[in-house]
């Protein structure tokens, strides 16, 4: 029966550097999205804390608005995440 059971850590890595368990991510019923909550979600779930659909249901996301923070976070890191999904991250991409 174990190997049908999935692992799920305890702690992640956050944004900062920090561990982040059940306990640390922003509470359920959060209004305010700053830009560290938003990274903390994504490290959670891509730390296998939260699965998507359980990051989707706790905070009341689209998976629309998740993934965009997601993407947001590894193109152009916390600071992308402050502006608003209907503003332009030009200006943010390193230039090569």
């Amino acid at each position: 029966m174990l190997e049908n059971q999935k692992f799920r850590p305890t702690a992640v890595v956050g944004p900062l550097g920090e561990a982040i368990t059940m306990d640390t991510i922003p509470p359920a019923d959060t209004t305010r999205w700053v830009a560290r909550r938003k990274a903390e979600v994504v490290a959670a779930v891509n730390g296998g804390l939260l699965s998507v659909d359980e990051a989707l249901m706790r905070y009341g996301l689209s998976l629309e608005e998740f993934e965009s923070w997601r993407i947001t976070l590894r193109r152009v890191g916390m600071p992308g995440l402050r502006i608003t999904h209907t503003q332009d991250h030009g200006h943010l991409r390193k230039r090569h």
